[in-house]
């Protein structure tokens, strides 16, 4: 086993991998050093030649991650150390998604926001019985910014999307499989080894037919992408401007529902 660092676990095992996000008493959040930490993993697999699968997973029984910022989180930044965290985030999942490797989220648990933004970003999804899904960022005031409004309607459909962003709606691991969101659902127990498993069967298949069957799918849908990626990035600079998302802050500090006004 190698250690990525403190907060991010790393073992290889011939020709796959295994990435751990190991802050269980923070909810396994994505920091900005964890962030960084993972993008230092994603540029150098870029180059790796002989690591075919990658599975990234959560430590501990109960959360995947509860993501990046939420309200009590961003209460502790400016406006623009979360633009520069937003840009951080997507840098990274951009990378993941373009890694030639298949790389497999095994979602162990609450997977939310920022966390479920980088579930998407990764080519397969299993789930443990207990896990959860959520995209809550609208009923803060704001979107998802790192992804989830350009990846996950080619993933659950169009309106599906759509309900799923604007509600904020949380799903369980039935649904997620329901939808086609996580390939296949299992004990919590047995997670790891099953997404291990996966990974070792894609290892083992020709490394030039695992890559460019990703590398092709990646070419169809670049362009479509790359313009919704930069409107979503337009938009969300204004966004961190607005009242709206403010309100929802402190609506959320206050415990009371927001009074969004559209501004």
């Amino acid at each position: 086993m190698t250690r990525g660092s403190e907060e991010v676990r790393v073992e290889r095992d011939g020709r796959a991998m295994t990435i751990m996000l190991d802050r269980p008493a923070d909810q396994n959040r994505l920091t900005r050093d964890v962030l960084l930490t993972l993008q230092g993993l994603v540029d150098r697999l870029g180059a790796d030649e002989e690591i075919q699968a990658v599975v990234i997973t959560g430590s501990g029984a109960e959360f995947f991650s509860m993501g990046i910022l939420n309200p009590a989180v961003r209460a502790s930044y400016t406006k623009e150390q979360i633009l520069e965290l937003v840009r951080v985030a997507n840098r990274l999942y951009d990378g993941i998604e373009a890694l030639p490797q298949i790389v497999i989220a095994a979602l162990n648990g609450t997977t939310r926001a920022g966390a479920a933004e980088l579930a998407l970003a990764c080519d397969i999804r299993l789930a443990a019985t207990h896990a959860t899904f959520a995209l809550p960022e609208a009923l803060w005031g704001g979107f998802p910014g790192a992804g989830g409004p350009v990846r996950l309607p080619a993933i659950v459909g169009r309106a599906r999307a759509l309900e799923l962003i604007c509600t904020g709606r949380e799903l369980d691991a039935s649904e997620m499989e329901r939808l086609g969101l996580v390939l296949s659902v299992c004990p919590a127990e047995r997670l790891l080894p099953e997404a291990r498993a996966l990974a070792a069967r894609i290892a083992a298949s020709g490394p030039l037919a695992t890559r460019g069957a990703k590398r092709i799918m990646n070419v169809r849908g670049a362009a479509g992408f790359t313009a919704a990626r930069a409107l979503a990035d337009a938009l969300r600079q204004a966004l961190e401007w607005s009242r709206d998302v403010d309100e929802g802050m402190a609506a959320h500090r206050e415990g009371r529902p927001p009074r969004f006004t559209g501004r």
